[in-house]
Protein backbone atom coordinates (compact mmCIF):
# COMPACT_ATOMS: atom_id res chain seq x y z
CA UNK A 1 0.00 0.00 0.00
CA UNK A 2 1.44 3.44 -0.89
CA UNK A 3 2.18 5.56 2.20
CA UNK A 4 -0.70 7.74 3.37
CA UNK A 5 -0.95 10.91 5.42
CA UNK A 6 -1.51 8.81 8.56
CA UNK A 7 1.70 6.88 7.85
CA UNK A 8 3.48 10.22 7.56
CA UNK A 9 2.08 11.25 10.95
CA UNK A 10 3.28 8.08 12.66
CA UNK A 11 6.75 8.52 11.14
CA UNK A 12 6.75 12.11 12.39
CA UNK A 13 5.78 11.05 15.92
CA UNK A 14 8.64 8.52 15.95
CA UNK A 15 11.08 11.15 14.63
CA UNK A 16 10.10 13.39 17.54
CA UNK A 17 11.11 10.63 19.99
CA UNK A 18 7.54 9.94 21.09
CA UNK A 19 6.76 6.26 21.62
CA UNK A 20 3.06 6.34 22.53
CA UNK A 21 -0.05 7.88 21.00
CA UNK A 22 -2.96 8.02 23.44
CA UNK A 23 -6.56 8.24 22.33
CA UNK A 24 -9.95 6.64 21.81
CA UNK A 25 -10.63 5.03 18.44
CA UNK A 26 -13.53 5.97 16.18
CA UNK A 27 -14.57 6.21 12.55
CA UNK A 28 -12.74 9.44 11.79
CA UNK A 29 -9.47 8.51 13.49
CA UNK A 30 -9.32 4.76 12.82
CA UNK A 31 -6.91 5.17 9.91
CA UNK A 32 -4.30 6.51 12.32
CA UNK A 33 -4.54 3.35 14.44
CA UNK A 34 -4.30 1.32 11.23
CA UNK A 35 -1.07 3.14 10.41
CA UNK A 36 0.29 2.54 13.91
CA UNK A 37 -0.35 -1.19 13.53
CA UNK A 38 1.57 -1.41 10.25
CA UNK A 39 4.29 1.04 11.18
CA UNK A 40 7.94 -0.12 11.28
CA UNK A 41 8.57 2.55 13.91
CA UNK A 42 8.55 1.96 17.66
CA UNK A 43 5.22 3.67 18.31
CA UNK A 44 2.43 2.11 20.40
CA UNK A 45 -1.22 3.08 20.11
CA UNK A 46 -2.97 3.19 23.48
CA UNK A 47 -6.78 3.20 23.65
CA UNK A 48 -8.02 4.96 26.77
CA UNK A 49 -11.52 4.71 28.16
CA UNK A 50 -12.33 8.42 27.72
CA UNK A 51 -10.77 11.19 25.66
CA UNK A 52 -10.26 13.40 28.73
CA UNK A 53 -8.08 10.67 30.20
CA UNK A 54 -6.28 10.21 26.88
CA UNK A 55 -5.44 13.92 26.88
CA UNK A 56 -4.17 13.75 30.46
CA UNK A 57 -2.11 10.67 29.55
CA UNK A 58 -0.38 12.74 26.88
CA UNK A 59 0.03 15.54 29.43
CA UNK A 60 1.58 13.22 32.03
CA UNK A 61 3.80 11.62 29.37
CA UNK A 62 5.08 15.07 28.37
CA UNK A 63 5.72 16.17 31.96
CA UNK A 64 7.71 13.05 32.77
CA UNK A 65 9.77 12.97 29.59
CA UNK A 66 10.31 16.75 29.27
CA UNK A 67 9.20 16.18 25.68
CA UNK A 68 5.99 16.09 23.69
CA UNK A 69 2.81 14.15 24.41
CA UNK A 70 0.53 13.04 21.57
CA UNK A 71 -3.21 12.38 21.79
CA UNK A 72 -5.74 11.52 19.11
CA UNK A 73 -9.53 11.54 18.98
CA UNK A 74 -12.34 11.11 16.53
CA UNK A 75 -14.78 13.85 15.59
CA UNK A 76 -17.87 15.07 17.43
CA UNK A 77 -18.14 14.03 21.06
CA UNK A 78 -14.69 12.46 20.98
CA UNK A 79 -13.14 15.77 19.99
CA UNK A 80 -15.20 17.67 22.58
CA UNK A 81 -14.09 15.31 25.33
CA UNK A 82 -10.51 16.48 24.75
CA UNK A 83 -11.30 20.04 25.75
CA UNK A 84 -10.91 19.80 29.53
CA UNK A 85 -7.66 17.82 29.27
CA UNK A 86 -6.15 20.18 26.70
CA UNK A 87 -7.25 23.15 28.82
CA UNK A 88 -5.14 21.78 31.70
CA UNK A 89 -2.14 21.45 29.37
CA UNK A 90 -2.75 25.00 28.12
CA UNK A 91 -2.97 26.46 31.63
CA UNK A 92 0.13 24.54 32.78
CA UNK A 93 2.01 25.15 29.49
CA UNK A 94 2.56 21.43 28.80
CA UNK A 95 3.48 20.54 25.17
CA UNK A 96 0.82 18.24 23.72
CA UNK A 97 0.01 17.54 20.07
CA UNK A 98 -3.63 16.59 19.42
CA UNK A 99 -4.55 14.84 16.17
CA UNK A 100 -8.31 15.19 15.79
CA UNK A 101 -10.24 13.37 13.07
CA UNK A 102 -12.95 15.13 11.10
CA UNK A 103 -15.62 14.09 8.62
CA UNK A 104 -14.49 13.92 4.97
CA UNK A 105 -13.97 17.40 3.54
CA UNK A 106 -16.53 16.83 0.78
CA UNK A 107 -19.27 16.39 3.42
CA UNK A 108 -18.54 19.58 5.38
CA UNK A 109 -21.72 21.59 5.71
CA UNK A 110 -23.76 18.86 4.01
CA UNK A 111 -25.28 17.13 7.03
CA UNK A 112 -22.36 14.82 7.85
CA UNK A 113 -22.48 13.00 11.16
CA UNK A 114 -20.44 14.91 13.78
CA UNK A 115 -19.79 17.81 11.42
CA UNK A 116 -17.81 20.57 13.17
CA UNK A 117 -16.72 22.54 10.11
CA UNK A 118 -18.60 25.70 11.06
CA UNK A 119 -20.58 25.51 7.80
CA UNK A 120 -24.35 25.40 7.35
CA UNK A 121 -25.11 26.05 11.00
CA UNK A 122 -22.61 23.60 12.51
CA UNK A 123 -20.19 24.69 15.20
CA UNK A 124 -16.57 25.35 14.30
CA UNK A 125 -14.08 23.06 16.05
CA UNK A 126 -11.19 25.26 14.93
CA UNK A 127 -12.60 28.30 16.73
CA UNK A 128 -13.24 26.22 19.85
CA UNK A 129 -9.74 24.73 20.04
CA UNK A 130 -8.07 28.07 19.21
CA UNK A 131 -8.98 29.26 22.71
CA UNK A 132 -7.01 26.52 24.48
CA UNK A 133 -4.09 25.90 22.12
CA UNK A 134 -0.91 27.50 20.91
CA UNK A 135 -1.75 26.51 17.36
CA UNK A 136 -4.81 25.08 15.65
CA UNK A 137 -5.30 24.36 11.95
CA UNK A 138 -7.63 22.41 9.72
CA UNK A 139 -5.48 20.42 7.27
CA UNK A 140 -7.42 20.63 4.03
CA UNK A 141 -4.92 18.91 1.73
CA UNK A 142 -2.20 16.33 2.19
CA UNK A 143 0.52 18.58 0.78
CA UNK A 144 -0.26 21.10 3.55
CA UNK A 145 0.36 18.52 6.26
CA UNK A 146 4.17 18.98 6.65
CA UNK A 147 3.81 22.74 7.02
CA UNK A 148 1.02 22.57 9.58
CA UNK A 149 2.69 19.74 11.51
CA UNK A 150 5.98 21.62 11.77
CA UNK A 151 4.17 24.74 12.99
CA UNK A 152 2.15 22.72 15.48
CA UNK A 153 5.23 21.04 16.98
CA UNK A 154 7.08 24.36 17.19
CA UNK A 155 4.11 25.99 18.92
CA UNK A 156 3.63 23.12 21.38
CA UNK A 157 7.29 23.22 22.34
CA UNK A 158 6.77 26.81 23.44
CA UNK A 159 4.46 25.38 26.09
CA UNK A 160 0.91 24.22 25.51
CA UNK A 161 -1.23 22.12 23.19
CA UNK A 162 -1.43 22.29 19.41
CA UNK A 163 -4.33 20.80 17.45
CA UNK A 164 -4.48 19.54 13.89
CA UNK A 165 -7.98 18.88 12.53
CA UNK A 166 -7.68 16.07 10.00
CA UNK A 167 -10.52 15.22 7.58
CA UNK A 168 -10.79 11.50 7.00
CA UNK A 169 -10.10 11.76 3.27
CA UNK A 170 -6.95 13.77 3.95
CA UNK A 171 -5.78 11.10 6.42
CA UNK A 172 -6.27 8.44 3.75
CA UNK A 173 -4.63 10.43 0.95
CA UNK A 174 -1.37 9.14 -0.50
CA UNK A 175 1.58 11.38 0.32
CA UNK A 176 3.25 10.95 -3.05
CA UNK A 177 6.76 12.40 -3.08
CA UNK A 178 6.51 14.34 0.20
CA UNK A 179 9.92 14.15 1.91
CA UNK A 180 10.10 12.47 5.35
CA UNK A 181 9.23 14.65 8.30
CA UNK A 182 12.14 16.50 9.86
CA UNK A 183 11.67 17.73 13.41
CA UNK A 184 11.89 21.53 13.65
CA UNK A 185 14.81 22.79 15.66
CA UNK A 186 13.98 23.95 19.19
CA UNK A 187 14.02 27.69 19.64
CA UNK A 188 17.38 29.14 20.69
CA UNK A 189 16.01 32.62 21.36
CA UNK A 190 17.70 34.29 24.33
CA UNK A 191 16.60 37.16 26.52
CA UNK A 192 20.06 38.57 27.17
CA UNK A 193 18.72 41.94 28.28
CA UNK A 194 16.35 40.31 30.74
CA UNK A 195 19.09 38.09 32.17
CA UNK A 196 21.33 41.12 32.58
CA UNK A 197 18.60 42.85 34.59
CA UNK A 198 18.13 39.78 36.81
CA UNK A 199 21.90 39.56 37.32
CA UNK A 200 21.95 43.20 38.44
CA UNK A 201 19.17 42.47 40.94
CA UNK A 202 21.12 39.50 42.32
CA UNK A 203 24.29 41.57 42.79
CA UNK A 204 22.34 44.32 44.53
CA UNK A 205 20.51 41.91 46.84
CA UNK A 206 23.65 40.02 47.83
CA UNK A 207 25.17 43.32 48.96
CA UNK A 208 22.22 44.16 51.22
CA UNK A 209 20.67 40.94 52.49
CA UNK A 210 19.43 37.47 51.79
CA UNK A 211 17.84 35.92 48.71
CA UNK A 212 14.89 33.53 48.62
CA UNK A 213 14.20 31.36 45.57
CA UNK A 214 10.71 30.03 44.85
CA UNK A 215 10.98 27.29 42.23
CA UNK A 216 8.22 26.04 39.97
CA UNK A 217 7.29 23.13 37.76
CA UNK A 218 9.33 24.36 34.78
CA UNK A 219 12.50 23.41 36.68
CA UNK A 220 11.48 19.75 36.50
CA UNK A 221 10.27 19.90 32.91
CA UNK A 222 13.50 21.54 31.77
CA UNK A 223 15.61 19.03 33.72
CA UNK A 224 17.21 21.89 35.67
CA UNK A 225 17.23 20.52 39.22
CA UNK A 226 21.04 20.36 39.46
CA UNK A 227 21.37 23.89 38.13
CA UNK A 228 18.80 25.09 40.69
CA UNK A 229 20.74 23.46 43.53
CA UNK A 230 23.98 24.98 42.30
CA UNK A 231 22.48 28.46 42.02
CA UNK A 232 20.94 28.17 45.50
CA UNK A 233 24.33 27.18 46.93
CA UNK A 234 26.11 30.02 45.13
CA UNK A 235 23.59 32.55 46.38
CA UNK A 236 23.37 30.99 49.86
CA UNK A 237 19.62 31.22 49.26
CA UNK A 238 16.63 29.88 51.10
CA UNK A 239 14.50 27.81 48.72
CA UNK A 240 10.78 27.24 48.59
CA UNK A 241 8.72 25.46 45.97
CA UNK A 242 5.39 26.11 44.32
CA UNK A 243 2.71 23.49 45.07
CA UNK A 244 3.30 21.75 41.74
CA UNK A 245 7.08 21.62 42.19
CA UNK A 246 7.70 19.49 45.27
CA UNK A 247 10.10 17.35 43.25
CA UNK A 248 12.58 20.11 42.36
CA UNK A 249 13.98 20.81 45.86
CA UNK A 250 13.29 19.07 49.13
CA UNK A 251 13.56 19.08 52.92
CA UNK A 252 16.93 17.26 52.86
CA UNK A 253 18.55 20.10 50.90
CA UNK A 254 20.21 23.26 52.23
CA UNK A 255 17.94 26.17 53.06
CA UNK A 256 14.66 24.45 52.19
CA UNK A 257 11.75 26.34 53.70
CA UNK A 258 8.65 24.67 52.35
CA UNK A 259 5.79 25.03 49.93
CA UNK A 260 4.25 28.33 48.91
CA UNK A 261 0.62 29.30 48.72
CA UNK A 262 -2.69 27.96 49.97
CA UNK A 263 -1.17 24.64 51.09
CA UNK A 264 2.15 26.13 52.15
CA UNK A 265 4.37 26.60 55.18
CA UNK A 266 4.96 29.64 57.41
CA UNK A 267 8.75 29.20 57.19
CA UNK A 268 8.66 30.31 53.56
CA UNK A 269 6.49 33.33 54.32
CA UNK A 270 8.92 34.41 57.04
CA UNK A 271 11.94 33.86 54.79
CA UNK A 272 10.44 36.00 52.02
CA UNK A 273 9.50 38.72 54.49
CA UNK A 274 13.11 38.95 55.74
CA UNK A 275 14.77 38.76 52.32
CA UNK A 276 16.27 41.43 50.10
CA UNK A 277 15.22 39.65 46.91
CA UNK A 278 12.77 36.91 45.99
CA UNK A 279 13.80 35.12 42.80
CA UNK A 280 11.01 33.20 41.04
CA UNK A 281 12.30 30.34 38.89
CA UNK A 282 9.96 28.64 36.43
CA UNK A 283 6.69 29.66 38.07
CA UNK A 284 4.11 32.31 37.27
CA UNK A 285 2.95 32.33 40.92
CA UNK A 286 -0.83 32.04 40.45
CA UNK A 287 -3.06 32.54 43.47
CA UNK A 288 -2.66 28.93 44.63
CA UNK A 289 1.11 29.51 44.80
CA UNK A 290 1.18 33.02 46.28
CA UNK A 291 -1.79 33.11 48.69
CA UNK A 292 -0.47 34.18 52.07
CA UNK A 293 2.65 35.62 50.45
CA UNK A 294 1.22 38.84 48.99
CA UNK A 295 2.09 40.97 52.02
CA UNK A 296 5.53 39.41 52.36
CA UNK A 297 6.29 39.98 48.67
CA UNK A 298 5.76 43.73 49.04
CA UNK A 299 9.02 44.08 50.95
CA UNK A 300 11.82 42.51 48.89
CA UNK A 301 12.70 43.14 45.28
CA UNK A 302 11.16 40.58 42.92
CA UNK A 303 12.93 39.00 39.96
CA UNK A 304 11.95 36.09 37.75
CA UNK A 305 13.32 33.73 35.13
CA UNK A 306 11.05 31.36 33.22
CA UNK A 307 9.04 30.73 30.09
CA UNK A 308 6.52 33.45 30.93
CA UNK A 309 6.40 36.48 33.22
CA UNK A 310 4.84 35.83 36.64
CA UNK A 311 1.59 37.41 37.72
CA UNK A 312 3.25 39.68 40.33
CA UNK A 313 5.22 42.53 38.75
CA UNK A 314 8.91 41.61 38.56
CA UNK A 315 12.16 42.05 36.72
CA UNK A 316 11.81 39.15 34.31
CA UNK A 317 14.04 37.17 31.97
CA UNK A 318 12.26 34.93 29.49
CA UNK A 319 13.78 31.47 29.21
CA UNK A 320 12.50 28.21 27.75
CA UNK A 321 15.76 26.53 28.84
CA UNK A 322 16.24 26.87 32.59
CA UNK A 323 19.30 24.62 32.59
CA UNK A 324 21.21 27.19 30.58
CA UNK A 325 19.65 30.24 32.22
CA UNK A 326 20.31 29.10 35.81
CA UNK A 327 23.87 28.08 34.95
CA UNK A 328 24.47 31.54 33.50
CA UNK A 329 23.02 33.20 36.61
CA UNK A 330 25.35 31.13 38.79
CA UNK A 331 28.32 32.00 36.58
CA UNK A 332 27.44 35.67 36.82
CA UNK A 333 27.99 35.42 40.59
CA UNK A 334 31.51 34.07 40.15
CA UNK A 335 30.67 30.34 40.14
CA UNK A 336 32.03 28.02 37.47
CA UNK A 337 31.21 24.34 38.00
CA UNK A 338 28.18 22.91 39.85
CA UNK A 339 29.05 21.34 43.18
CA UNK A 340 29.19 17.53 42.86
CA UNK A 341 27.30 17.01 46.12
CA UNK A 342 24.28 19.19 46.89
CA UNK A 343 24.21 18.20 50.57
CA UNK A 344 26.95 20.51 51.83
CA UNK A 345 25.86 22.84 54.64
CA UNK A 346 24.91 26.48 54.17
CA UNK A 347 26.25 29.17 56.51
CA UNK A 348 23.61 29.84 59.11
CA UNK A 349 21.64 33.07 59.22
CA UNK A 350 18.67 32.18 61.36
CA UNK A 351 16.49 29.08 61.21
CA UNK A 352 15.06 29.71 57.74
CA UNK A 353 18.35 30.22 55.90
CA UNK A 354 20.25 27.29 57.34
CA UNK A 355 20.17 23.54 57.82
CA UNK A 356 21.49 21.08 55.29
CA UNK A 357 19.66 18.33 57.14
CA UNK A 358 16.14 17.02 56.66
CA UNK A 359 13.90 19.40 58.51
CA UNK A 360 10.40 19.27 59.84
CA UNK A 361 8.37 22.23 58.69
CA UNK A 362 5.53 23.72 60.67
CA UNK A 363 2.28 22.12 59.50
CA UNK A 364 -0.87 24.15 59.13
CA UNK A 365 -2.99 23.65 62.23
CA UNK A 366 -6.31 22.06 61.34
CA UNK A 367 -9.30 21.39 63.60
CA UNK A 368 -9.38 17.94 65.14
CA UNK A 369 -11.52 15.49 63.19
CA UNK A 370 -13.78 13.10 65.08
CA UNK A 371 -15.45 11.18 62.26
CA UNK A 372 -14.69 7.73 60.89
CA UNK A 373 -11.61 6.60 59.02
CA UNK A 374 -7.98 7.66 58.93
CA UNK A 375 -6.77 11.25 59.07
CA UNK A 376 -5.25 12.85 55.99
CA UNK A 377 -1.94 13.57 57.66
CA UNK A 378 -1.61 10.02 59.03
CA UNK A 379 -2.14 8.61 55.54
CA UNK A 380 0.46 10.89 53.98
CA UNK A 381 2.98 10.29 56.78
CA UNK A 382 2.57 6.57 56.11
CA UNK A 383 3.38 7.29 52.48
CA UNK A 384 6.45 9.24 53.58
CA UNK A 385 7.70 6.15 55.37
CA UNK A 386 7.02 3.68 52.55
CA UNK A 387 7.48 5.41 49.17
CA UNK A 388 10.75 4.42 47.49
CA UNK A 389 13.17 6.91 45.92
CA UNK A 390 12.42 7.42 42.25
CA UNK A 391 8.66 7.02 42.66
CA UNK A 392 6.54 9.37 40.55
CA UNK A 393 3.54 10.84 42.37
CA UNK A 394 0.45 12.27 40.67
CA UNK A 395 -2.01 13.94 43.02
CA UNK A 396 -5.56 14.97 42.20
CA UNK A 397 -7.56 18.03 43.20
CA UNK A 398 -9.50 18.69 46.40
CA UNK A 399 -8.83 17.76 50.02
CA UNK A 400 -6.66 14.86 48.92
CA UNK A 401 -4.41 17.08 46.82
CA UNK A 402 -4.12 19.69 49.57
CA UNK A 403 -3.03 17.02 52.07
CA UNK A 404 -0.43 15.56 49.74
CA UNK A 405 0.99 18.94 48.73
CA UNK A 406 1.31 20.02 52.35
CA UNK A 407 2.54 16.83 54.03
CA UNK A 408 4.29 14.67 51.41
CA UNK A 409 8.09 14.52 51.58
CA UNK A 410 8.87 13.29 48.11
CA UNK A 411 11.95 11.06 48.00
CA UNK A 412 14.74 11.89 45.60
CA UNK A 413 14.52 11.04 41.94
CA UNK A 414 10.75 11.10 41.54
CA UNK A 415 8.37 13.37 39.67
CA UNK A 416 5.55 15.16 41.49
CA UNK A 417 2.57 16.49 39.55
CA UNK A 418 -0.61 18.10 40.82
CA UNK A 419 -2.97 19.64 38.27
CA UNK A 420 -3.50 23.21 39.47
CA UNK A 421 -3.97 24.77 36.04
CA UNK A 422 -7.64 23.88 35.69
CA UNK A 423 -7.93 21.67 38.77
CA UNK A 424 -9.87 19.10 36.78
CA UNK A 425 -10.93 16.19 38.97
CA UNK A 426 -9.73 12.82 37.74
CA UNK A 427 -6.65 14.27 36.02
CA UNK A 428 -4.23 12.17 38.06
CA UNK A 429 -5.56 8.82 36.83
CA UNK A 430 -4.78 9.46 33.17
CA UNK A 431 -1.67 11.55 33.78
CA UNK A 432 -0.13 8.94 36.07
CA UNK A 433 -0.81 6.23 33.50
CA UNK A 434 0.73 8.32 30.71
CA UNK A 435 3.80 8.93 32.81
CA UNK A 436 4.06 5.23 33.65
CA UNK A 437 4.16 4.33 29.97
CA UNK A 438 7.19 6.57 29.60
CA UNK A 439 8.99 5.67 32.82
CA UNK A 440 8.00 2.15 33.85
CA UNK A 441 11.59 0.93 33.44
CA UNK A 442 14.41 2.41 35.45
CA UNK A 443 17.53 3.38 33.52
CA UNK A 444 19.56 0.84 35.48
CA UNK A 445 16.94 -1.89 35.23
CA UNK A 446 14.04 -2.77 37.48
CA UNK A 447 10.56 -1.30 37.80
CA UNK A 448 9.82 2.36 38.40
CA UNK A 449 6.63 2.82 40.39
CA UNK A 450 3.99 5.49 39.76
CA UNK A 451 1.66 6.47 42.60
CA UNK A 452 -1.70 8.09 41.83
CA UNK A 453 -3.36 9.72 44.85
CA UNK A 454 -6.96 10.86 44.43
CA UNK A 455 -10.28 11.16 46.20
CA UNK A 456 -13.38 9.11 45.59
CA UNK A 457 -15.04 12.00 43.74
CA UNK A 458 -12.19 12.00 41.22
CA UNK A 459 -12.35 8.19 41.07
CA UNK A 460 -16.05 8.27 40.15
CA UNK A 461 -15.27 10.69 37.31
CA UNK A 462 -12.31 8.99 35.64
CA UNK A 463 -11.09 6.19 37.90
CA UNK A 464 -12.14 3.43 35.52
CA UNK A 465 -9.03 4.36 33.57
CA UNK A 466 -7.35 1.85 35.89
CA UNK A 467 -8.57 -0.65 33.29
CA UNK A 468 -5.93 0.75 30.91
CA UNK A 469 -3.23 0.22 33.54
CA UNK A 470 -4.41 -3.36 33.98
CA UNK A 471 -4.44 -4.03 30.23
CA UNK A 472 -0.85 -2.84 29.88
CA UNK A 473 0.37 -4.22 33.23
CA UNK A 474 1.69 -0.82 34.29
CA UNK A 475 3.41 -0.43 37.67
CA UNK A 476 0.88 2.07 39.01
CA UNK A 477 -0.54 2.05 42.52
CA UNK A 478 -3.86 3.88 42.82
CA UNK A 479 -4.46 5.23 46.32
CA UNK A 480 -8.00 6.58 46.83
CA UNK A 481 -9.05 8.63 49.86
CA UNK A 482 -12.68 7.51 50.21
CA UNK A 483 -14.72 9.98 52.26
CA UNK A 484 -17.99 9.32 50.38
CA UNK A 485 -18.22 12.95 49.35
CA UNK A 486 -16.94 15.81 47.30
CA UNK A 487 -15.30 16.66 50.59
CA UNK A 488 -13.86 20.08 49.73
CA UNK A 489 -17.36 21.11 48.65
CA UNK A 490 -18.71 19.75 51.94
CA UNK A 491 -16.18 21.92 53.75
CA UNK A 492 -17.31 24.95 51.77
CA UNK A 493 -20.95 24.22 52.61
CA UNK A 494 -20.00 24.12 56.27
CA UNK A 495 -17.82 27.23 56.32
CA UNK A 496 -19.65 29.52 53.94
CA UNK A 497 -23.28 28.38 54.07
CA UNK A 498 -23.82 27.48 57.70
CA UNK A 499 -23.88 23.71 57.18
CA UNK A 500 -27.62 23.96 56.57
CA UNK A 501 -27.60 21.32 53.84
CA UNK A 502 -25.31 19.21 51.74
CA UNK A 503 -25.54 18.37 48.08
CA UNK A 504 -22.07 16.84 48.18
CA UNK A 505 -22.31 13.77 50.40
CA UNK A 506 -22.52 10.41 48.60
CA UNK A 507 -24.20 7.15 49.40
CA UNK A 508 -21.40 5.04 50.94
CA UNK A 509 -19.42 2.93 48.50
CA UNK A 510 -16.94 0.16 49.21
CA UNK A 511 -14.43 0.95 46.51
CA UNK A 512 -11.81 -1.64 47.38
CA UNK A 513 -14.31 -4.50 47.37
CA UNK A 514 -15.97 -3.22 44.21
CA UNK A 515 -12.73 -2.91 42.28
CA UNK A 516 -11.61 -6.33 43.50
CA UNK A 517 -14.84 -7.87 42.22
CA UNK A 518 -14.55 -6.09 38.88
CA UNK A 519 -10.88 -6.94 38.33
CA UNK A 520 -10.17 -10.23 40.15
CA UNK A 521 -6.46 -10.26 39.24
CA UNK A 522 -5.87 -6.70 40.47
CA UNK A 523 -4.42 -6.55 43.99
CA UNK A 524 -7.04 -4.45 45.78
CA UNK A 525 -7.09 -3.50 49.46
CA UNK A 526 -9.08 -1.51 52.01
CA UNK A 527 -6.81 -1.06 55.05
CA UNK A 528 -8.36 0.38 58.20
CA UNK A 529 -5.27 1.45 60.20
CA UNK A 530 -1.87 2.97 59.50
CA UNK A 531 0.03 -0.24 60.28
CA UNK A 532 -2.17 -2.18 57.88
CA UNK A 533 -1.81 0.61 55.31
CA UNK A 534 1.98 0.49 55.58
CA UNK A 535 1.99 -3.29 55.04
CA UNK A 536 -0.37 -2.99 52.08
CA UNK A 537 1.74 -0.27 50.47
CA UNK A 538 4.90 -2.32 50.92
CA UNK A 539 3.21 -5.20 49.11
CA UNK A 540 1.87 -2.96 46.34
CA UNK A 541 5.25 -1.36 45.74
CA UNK A 542 6.85 -4.80 45.35
CA UNK A 543 4.43 -5.92 42.64
CA UNK A 544 5.32 -5.47 38.98
CA UNK A 545 1.84 -4.45 37.82
CA UNK A 546 -0.98 -2.19 39.01
CA UNK A 547 -2.60 -2.22 42.43
CA UNK A 548 -5.48 -0.42 44.13
CA UNK A 549 -5.89 0.83 47.70
CA UNK A 550 -9.01 2.48 49.14
CA UNK A 551 -8.84 4.20 52.53
CA UNK A 552 -11.91 5.44 54.38
CA UNK A 553 -11.65 9.06 55.55
CA UNK A 554 -13.78 11.57 57.40
CA UNK A 555 -15.73 13.84 54.99
CA UNK A 556 -15.84 16.53 57.70
CA UNK A 557 -12.09 16.75 58.23
CA UNK A 558 -10.73 20.19 57.29
CA UNK A 559 -7.70 19.83 54.99
CA UNK A 560 -4.46 21.83 55.33
CA UNK A 561 -5.78 24.55 53.04
CA UNK A 562 -5.12 28.06 54.32
CA UNK A 563 -8.32 29.76 53.06
CA UNK A 564 -10.40 27.38 55.19
CA UNK A 565 -8.43 27.78 58.39
CA UNK A 566 -9.16 31.42 59.16
CA UNK A 567 -12.93 31.27 58.70
CA UNK A 568 -15.17 30.60 61.71
CA UNK A 569 -18.00 28.20 61.01
CA UNK A 570 -21.39 29.85 60.63
CA UNK A 571 -24.19 28.49 62.73
CA UNK A 572 -26.97 26.70 60.81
Amino acid sequence: MPPRAVDYLVQAVATLGVRHIFGVDGANIEDLYDAIFDSPHDVTGVVAKHEFSAATMADGYARSTAGLGVVCATSGGGAMNLVAGLAESFAARVPVLALVGQQPAALEGRGAFQDSSGLAGTFDAARLFEQITRYCARVDAVDALPRHLSRAVTAARRGGPAVLLLPKDVQQAEIGDLPPFVAPRPSTARDDAGLDRVVAELHSARATGKIVIIAGDQVARDGARDELRHLAAVLDAAVGVAPDAKDVYGPDEPGFCGVSGTMGHPELVDAVRRSALCLLVGTRMPVTARAGLDDALRGPALASVGAEPPYPASVHATSADLRTALAELAASQGATEPEPAPHRPNPSDGPFFAAARPRELTPLEVPAATGPGLRYRDIVETLNATVDPGTDVFADAGNTGASVVHHLRLPRGGRFVVALGMGGMGYAFGAGIGSAFARRRRSGGGVRRTLVVAGDGAFFMHGMEIHTAIEHELPVTFLVFNNNAHAMCVTREQLYYGDRYSFNRFQPAHLGAGVAAMFPRLPSYSPTGTDELAAVLDHCFETTGPSFVSIDCDPDEIPPFAPFLSIPRRNP
